[in-house]
């Protein structure tokens, strides 16, 4: 009798409690804040803006198309979130201080050659490139599927700097003459522009490496101020214009097979991001330092031609040449290491993976690229 009494009520209570539940829910859902699966991954949305400075001139193609991309990378992964301008050489600071704007936190980023920072840093040179040493696609392995980038940013650490591969040009050219060299004897005397560890080596052989930035390479090469440059390769030299301020152009880069560049970030600017953000960052600089090698791939041929139309004479450096230059090599390799125990890490991480790679490709690159010259016609380097 109770039950049946007092059961609708009990229906209506019920019914009550269930909606008050509901109620509740539902305002609780609409003041909660989303979740990072919610928002891509990010808990915050809010706007980030860097400053990237570059040793090169403002917007030069190749080297310093390398930056804008990545700027333009970072830019629509981020969807804006994390913008970056890039200022070429001289904008803020000049091309040789890029290294020490980002370690104090002038600008948030650089891009440019860790051979630059050698007077500051004598094993950044293992970062740009070693005479005779390896290329970009064995660089590349070794930075990123051996300890070559992990040896890199202990190395910058003290600065507390964070470096990632920024770009490789591939083999450069041996470099600009106004005479032809027909032997080692030509060298000495010559006032060349060329950095990093291969400047050491040039003095070795007899001649004057001289430390000149990319913005002023032209007008030292037209007023006499030196008689030899190397630069990059056939686009970028063009670009330059090169081959208007002088008249041999030699080959192979033995002092730059491989020049990789460098992205270069203040660790505190970078430790202030989402960690999306950083990853982003991150996985930009690799896409930027693939397009900048698939670039360089592209337009060299093309620019090379345009040069020997102008009236550019190519040659081959002396085999007497390579060896001189190759000797003293060695010599500046073992003075670089000998009193710096981080040089001597990285040259022992360095030199193990080169001989590894270099055995393989003795049956891969070397092989094929021998195979494909017996079957095809010679090339024609003229384009007649």
């Amino acid at each position: 009798m109770f039950e049946r009494r007092y059961l609708p009520v009990v229906v209506v209570l019920l019914v009550g409690l269930l909606a008050a539940v509901v109620a509740l829910w539902a305002v609780d859902r609409a003041t909660i804040k989303p979740s990072s699966a919610a928002t891509g991954g990010s808990m915050s949305k809010d706007k980030y803006q860097w400053k990237l400075v570059t040793t090169w001139p403002k917007n030069l193609p190749g080297l310093g198309a390398a930056p804008e991309n990545f700027a333009r990378y970072v830019e629509e992964m981020s969807d804006g979130r994390l913008s970056i301008r890039v200022y070429g050489a001289g904008e803020i600071v000049p091309a040789f201080e890029v290294f020490d704007a980002v370690a104090q936190g002038v600008a948030e980023m650089g891009h440019g050659a860790a051979y630059y920072w050698k007077g500051k840093i004598p094993a950044a040179v293992f970062y740009t490139a070693v005479p005779f040493g390896m290329t970009a696609q064995e660089i590349n392995g070794w930075l990123h599927y051996g300890d070559g980038l992990t040896l890199w940013r202990e190395l910058y650490a003290p600065f507390g700097v964070i470096p990632f591969a920024g770009g490789s040009t591939g083999v450069q050219m041996a470099g600009w003459f106004n005479q032809e060299l027909r032997s080692a004897e030509d060298l000495k005397g010559l006032k060349m522009r060329i950095p990093g560890l291969a400047g050491e080596v040039f003095d070795a052989s007899g001649g004057t490496a001289v430390r000149i930035a990319g913005g002023e390479v032209y007008t030292s090469m037209q007023t006499g101020v030196i008689d030899a440059v190397e630069w990059v390769g056939p686009y970028n030299d063009r670009t330059l214009g090169l081959n208007e301020v002088a008249e041999y152009y030699y080959y192979p880069g033995w002092h730059e097979p491989g020049a990789m560049l460098e992205f270069t970030v203040n660790e505190q600017a970078l430790s202030a991001l989402p960690k999306d953000l950083q990853a982003i960052v991150e996985y930009a600089a690799r896409a930027a330092n693939q397009s900048m090698l698939d670039e360089f791939t592209a337009r060299n041929n093309e620019s090379l031609r345009t040069l020997l139309a102008s009236g550019t004479k190519l040659r081959a450096l002396p085999d007497d040449v390579l060896q001189v230059l190759y000797n003293n090599s060695l010599v500046a390799l073992d003075a670089l290491v000998e009193n710096d125990p981080m040089a001597q890490k990285i040259a022992r991480s360095y030199t193990a993976f080169a001989k590894d790679v270099r055995a393989y490709h003795e049956i891969s690159e070397r092989a094929f690229l021998n195979a494909r010259d017996k079957v095809l016609p010679p090339v024609d380097l003229t384009g007649q």
